[in-house]
């Protein structure tokens, strides 16, 4: 995994593993894999999978089942995606106006280049997660 140096390392694997649950590739009420083995796969001290897990629990998308490991809560996609608008409508959007403004892009030209967009990466996810359930 590539690491940005503008956010903390926990954060960014926190949105790994919630991009893993609004996948589907790791549904709710399954069991995580453990500290260890996602520390060894994403390349970091197990201390970082720690307080990502940590995060994950206080935001209720996880939950520790003491002894047996950590699982995905049943309203974790639900938890994620609201969790993830609000900080995207808050940070992320009021800087994307700022740019469209000075460069003159309006939302049709937006609009066009969003479902192009999601037709070509997201249309094979949708249809397997369609499949899957």
């Amino acid at each position: 995994m590539e690491f940005r140096d503008k956010q903390a390392i926990y954060l960014q694997i926190a949105e790994y593993i919630s991009e893993q649950i609004l996948l589907n590739r790791w549904p709710a009420g399954e069991r995580l894999p453990s500290v260890r083995d996602l520390a060894a796969e994403l390349a970091v001290n197990p201390n970082t999978i720690m307080r990502t897990i940590d995060f994950l629990n206080q935001k209720e998308i996880i939950t520790n089942k003491r002894g047996i490991g950590n699982f995905i809560t049943d309203d974790a996609e639900s938890r994620i995606k609201a969790f993830r608008r609000d900080q995207f409508m808050e940070a992320e959007l009021p800087q994307l106006f700022r740019n469209m403004y000075l460069l003159g892009i309006d939302l049709q030209e937006i609009g066009k280049r969003y479902t192009a967009f999601v037709e070509s990466n997201f249309n094979h996810a949708n249809h397997e997660k369609n499949e899957n359930q």
